[in-house]
């Protein structure tokens, strides 16, 4: 391991910051997968997310020097890849279905259970491409990645409490849709 990429978090967006271009690029080796699966489980799509992606790390590099705190860094990239996988959702039209990215196990073992988990995956992925993008992003970023309410309110730019309401209104539409599997 090179000493560089042993460096706290912090003290390689201030290096970046000041133009280093060697921190900037271990930074993005640490978060790049994390910004794609954002921005792939919020466009479905992993051409698009691959460009929705690749853009938001540009707008990172771009905007760092604008950066205050950089221990928020991985929160504010985030918000960036959020809000750039949220207009290529608006910019499509008719709104696409979100496809498989395989971040479902099984229900069990054997043919049986991967054809169940397929089907189930499959089921899943047709009810939340029937949610509006709003809904559908804080959900993914709440179910799927772990985020905080607050958190997830900075990237899509509202409040926590309607994060919250968005949650639960996708949550309600995803129980419905997947009653048969219950």
């Amino acid at each position: 391991m090179h000493r560089e990429t042993a460096l706290p978090e912090s003290v390689l967006v201030e290096r970046a910051q000041d133009g280093d271009d060697r921190a900037f690029e271990i930074l993005v080796r640490r978060h790049q997968d994390t910004v794609y699966r954002i921005a792939l489980r919020v466009v479905g799509d992993p051409g698009d997310a691959r460009d929705a992606a690749q853009e938001a790390l540009v707008t990172a590099w771009r905007k760092l020097p604008e950066l205050t705190d950089p221990q928020s860094f991985p929160a504010w990239l985030h918000r960036i890849v959020g809000r750039r996988a949220l207009n290529v959702l608006r910019a499509r039209r008719p709104e696409a279905p979100v496809e498989d990215d395989e971040g479902f196990a099984a229900p069990g073992p054997g043919p049986v259970g991967e054809a169940i988990a397929g089907d189930l995956r499959e089921a899943l992925f047709n009810a939340l491409s029937g949610l509006p993008p709003p809904q559908r992003t804080c959900w993914v970023l709440r179910e799927m990645e772990g985020l905080g309410y607050e958190e997830i309110a900075a990237i899509v730019d509202t409040t926590p409490t309607a994060v919250r309401g968005r949650i639960h209104r996708a949550r309600t539409h995803l129980v419905e849709a997947l009653e048969p599997w219950r």
